[in-house]
């Protein structure tokens, strides 16, 4: 396995801590609204990501976090009038149900920033004593960044750029430096609070997740994840508080950071109309497959202009390599059919693709190669379990669902059998009625030299 680090700029051998297993976080969402396709392509691709390493051999181990608890959470639940932990949770149980219709099904442990307190409150202590945190009265804990001659080693940046309005770095007048981040906020009238040695208060954002990380993988692990606009400050600031704590290096060997999603060639925003929850595409009468495929036709860490046309396009994709699936169903007793086609060799040549930093499209393309090829030639019945093999390693990895969505049913078999043993024994009646049966569950049958074709309609 080859993987791109942000870290040092450059696609490397994948060598985890230990060898043959991996431990993988990425960041979850902060749950204050629905999740949106920006949201969908990260955790699509970190999906994919996890599915490979596991198809590779390697033994992983994939964590989440879900951050509960958050200014724009407060903020949210005061202006519907509602408790904060209820909205958090209406929202965890909303972004867990996209996650399932997207087939993100990876994730081991998904772990909420309030059931981690104490492992937070730990670390703020730990940094306090090393030096590395201040207090300011009525506000909370902070970084000190002068006491980390590394901070901006993972961006390469130090401060925050005209265009990064979601930067999040914590505003105070008393911070003893400008890109300071605060660690722990101090309780303010009407909002939840825990008790701590250093005053009761709430997490800052960045050190709920080095708390949650720790507490399942200790201080240093394999890959972390996540979406771009998140390595300044989010992910420049999990370093550096881990490294300071821990005072070991690196604390992740591989950033791995997916690129930008666009709508018509501009940021998708609400002020824009052109903002699209994951459930708006399901409304729209969508296959979530359609949207998991449109995904995937770019690499990870290449940005992607999402248009309704596009996903047309991944949807009549689809459809092609569902019917690619269908043909296992296809049982030509011909055994000089296909027999240039070496399934084992598909099935390689995939995961090469796959295993060179996640080459999504190379793999699709080989899928494509494939496709034409079968379409040429048939597919013998003793070739079969070779074929269904392949199916079955294209939907480990990338988790379209092709054996399961095309499946038939077992009438459906065996009407499709007993027309191919009426039509062998040239019994035309029997088989233009089991045409027609199979018409009633639409599917289309058609013969060739070598055997019916079926499609469905």
């Amino acid at each position: 396995m080859k993987l791109y680090s942000t870290l040092n700029k450059q696609v490397t051998e994948f060598k985890p801590l230990a060898p043959g297993r991996v431990k993988m976080f990425v960041c979850g969402p902060t749950v204050y609204e629905l999740s949106h396709i920006g949201h969908a392509k990260t955790y699509i691709q970190m999906d994919v990501l996890a599915r490979t390493l596991r198809r590779l051999g390697y033994e992983l181990t994939y964590l989440q976090n879900i951050t509960d608890i958050d200014d724009r959470i407060i903020t949210r639940a005061w202006e519907r009038s509602e408790d904060w932990r209820e909205l958090a949770n209406h929202f965890e149980a909303e972004y867990l149900k996209d996650m399932t219709t997207l087939n993100n099904m990876a994730v081991d442990t998904y772990a909420r920033a309030t059931d981690h307190i104490d492992d937070i409150i730990r670390q703020v202590e730990a940094l306090m004593t090393k030096g590395h945190a201040y207090e300011i009265a009525d506000d909370g804990i902070y970084f000190e960044i002068a006491t980390f001659p590394d901070y901006g080693k993972l961006s390469g940046r130090q401060q925050v750029g005209e265009h990064d309005s979601q930067a999040r770095i914590d505003q105070s007048e008393h911070k003893r430096g400008w890109n300071d981040f605060c660690l722990w906020k101090f309780h303010k009238p009407n909002e939840p609070a825990w008790d701590a040695p250093f005053g009761k208060g709430r997490p800052g954002w960045h050190i709920e997740d080095t708390a949650i990380s720790e507490h399942y993988f200790g201080p240093q692990y394999d890959i972390h994840g996540g979406a771009i606009d998140l390595i300044f400050p989010h992910h420049e600031a999990e370093l550096t508080q881990m490294e300071a704590i821990s005072g070991l290096t690196p604390f992740v060997g591989y950033w791995t950071h997916t690129g930008f999603l666009q709508v018509d060639e501009e940021k998708m925003s609400k002020s824009l109309d052109n903002f699209y929850t994951i459930q708006d595409v399901v409304d729209r009468g969508y296959d979530p497959m359609s949207l998991r495929l449109a995904v995937l036709q770019s690499h990870y860490r290449s940005p992607i202009n999402f248009t309704w046309d596009t996903l047309k396009s991944a949807h009549t994709r689809l459809m092609d390599l569902r019917a690619m699936a269908d043909l296992r169903w296809q049982l030509y007793k011909d055994e000089s059919a296909n027999s240039d086609i070496s399934f084992d060799k598909s099935s390689e040549s995939f995961l090469n693709a796959m295993a060179n930093d996640l080459n999504s499209p190379q793999a699709l393309a080989q899928i494509a190669n494939d496709e034409r090829l079968f379409a040429q030639n048939l597919i013998s019945e003793s070739q079969q379990d070779g074929f269904i093999n392949y199916l079955q390693t294209i939907d480990d990895v990338l988790g379209l669902g092709l054996l399961s969505s095309s499946d038939i049913t077992e009438e459906q078999k065996e009407l499709l059998q007993q027309r191919e043993h009426a039509r062998t024994a040239a019994d035309w009646k029997a088989a233009d009625l089991a045409r027609d049966e199979l018409a009633k569950h639409n599917l289309a049958v058609r013969d060739t030299p070598k055997g019916q074709v079926w499609a469905r309609t």
